[in-house]
């Protein structure tokens, strides 16, 4: 099975089922266009901690939860679990706050990119651009020798069980639906997207297999893109395809093809800023090594480093609420313009520096 999931084969199988499930989740119950987010669920989690007050996008979703543990559990298995750390995890924080603020500015991490094209939102093709031109100057930099420097291996397991403990205590608080007081979390929403969920335990078992399978495939969009600027490598990107391909055909089959570019569920048509939105978020996630479905699977595994980017990103996720970044169907935020400045120009320093040192080394 290994030797399976390393294969063309593997990876599109991977984007099959992930191109399956999302359209089931979203018939089941969750938001439209929205089978799973990272980003966006994300988001939600952040909401329910009481990290932003948005009422509407508030829920401890356990997709993102079965992600982290079906990747553990899934590593375990094949002995492939290693903690491990201690590359800038500082840097990596804040590229994972500042690829939370591009990808609300968008409304979706590039898995709901590719799922809005699938259900006929022609908006996404403009955020997708923008992605991967993101990617394209990442991979620029990472060709000139820009690193975040080497991770180190942790004597033994225990820092690389923090994320995944943590997955179980959110689980704890959502299943025994825990409250600190009138007016204190655990927050969960009652109408709009947070309030749009397919069954808890559906949900659970589908985030286990997206976590599972791309462990195992080590499925990646960000990678995806990357390997194909940088080797002109379509293996990530075969399992790209097969989602958007399966997605589609299931959306038509489920009745949830809905083309156009106006009326889509939770996005809107700024061009620019869907196009700068994700421009952004591609460029974080290139210099932190992978996008966000990758980052929680690493964590997963057992890498504390992807753990502080996922740990941003739901920090950045308080932050474009709260400070009135995060878009809605009616546009950008007061301050998404500024907050997208301020990431590109956080993201194209530290691209510059570390290869700037990595040069100097060598």
């Amino acid at each position: 099975m290994k030797y399976f999931f390393a294969s063309r084969t593997g990876i599109i199988v991977t984007g099959i089922a992930i191109g399956v499930i999302a359209p089931l989740l979203q018939y089941l119950g969750n938001p439209r266009n929205m089978g799973i987010c990272v980003a966006c669920f994300e988001r939600d989690i952040a909401g329910a901690l009481g990290m932003h007050r948005a009422a509407v996008v508030q829920y401890l979703r356990p997709e993102i939860i079965g992600i982290v543990l079906g990747a553990m559990l899934v590593a375990f298995l094949g002995r492939e679990f290693k903690a491990r750390g201690g590359s800038s995890p500082l840097i990596r924080f804040f590229l994972g706050v500042f690829a939370m603020i591009g990808a609300l500015v968008f409304l979706g991490c590039p898995w709901r990119a590719l799922l809005r094209l699938a259900g006929g939102d022609w908006n996404a093709i403009v955020g997708l651009t923008g992605l991967a031109l993101g990617i394209y100057v990442g991979s620029l930099f990472l060709k000139q020798g820009y690193t975040l420097h080497r991770t180190q291996s942790y004597p033994n397991k225990s820092a690389g069980f923090v994320m995944p403990t943590l997955m179980i205590g959110l689980f704890l608080l959502l299943v025994f639906q825990v409250s600190f007081g009138e007016g204190n979390p655990i927050f969960a929403s009652t109408q709009g997207p947070g309030a749009s969920r397919a069954p808890l335990y559906i949900s659970l078992v589908a985030g286990l297999i997206f976590g599972g399978l791309a462990q195992r495939s080590r499925f990646c969009t960000m990678g995806s893109l990357r390997d194909l600027f940088i080797s002109r490598d379509l293996h990530l990107f075969s399992g790209v395809v097969a989602l958007v391909l399966t997605a589609f055909v299931l959306n038509l089959v489920l009745g949830q093809f809905n083309p156009g570019f106006i009326d889509q569920p939770i996005a809107h048509n700024m061009h620019l800023w869907n196009f700068l939105g994700m421009a952004l978020a591609g460029l974080a996630f290139c210099l932190a090594g992978g996008c966000p479905g990758r980052q929680l699977i690493l964590a997963g595994e057992g890498d504390t480093d992807a753990g502080v980017f996922v740990l941003g990103m739901i920090v950045g996720a308080g932050f474009s609420h709260n400070f009135a970044m995060a878009s809605s169907p009616n546009g950008i935020g007061a301050f998404g313009a500024s907050g997208v400045a301020v990431g590109l120009i956080f993201c194209l320093a530290t691209a510059w520096i570390m290869t700037q040192q990595r040069q100097k080394a060598a």
